[in-house]
């Protein structure tokens, strides 16, 4: 699996995890957002998850499963590589960066995401 994902490729994804009732089909990936508070009132991506960057070392054990597909998001990609990268390391085998963070997911997939 590489270490980053599309925006349109996830967006993909979401829409067939959401519209699959074959029970074989994997669950629903979940979008990580390590922005800090401000930036998510500013903008995020309905159904997304909250755990700024600087809380992931305390707070990945116990609220993400390791098993999951999660896509790690931020304003531009650096700071979701970082952590994906870090998750990797702690046995998160399917942590993915979304490639150009929210900005790109407003510019290709849901222009209705502010962009700041």
């Amino acid at each position: 699996m590489d270490y980053e994902i599309s925006p349109i490729e996830f967006a993909t994804k979401l829409r067939q995890s959401q519209g699959s009732s074959d029970l074989n089909y994997k669950e629903k990936p979940v979008l990580l957002d390590v922005r800090e508070a401000w930036e998510y009132q500013t903008a995020h991506v309905e159904g997304s998850i909250l755990i700024p960057m600087g809380e992931i070392p305390s707070r990945a054990n116990t609220e993400l499963d390791p098993d999951a597909h999660i896509v790690v998001m931020c304003h531009h990609g650096v700071r979701s590589m970082n952590v994906a990268v870090w998750l990797r390391n702690q046995g998160y085998d399917r942590a993915q960066s979304l490639a150009g963070g929210i900005e790109e997911w407003s510019r290709t997939v849901d222009s209705g995401v502010p962009r700041y």
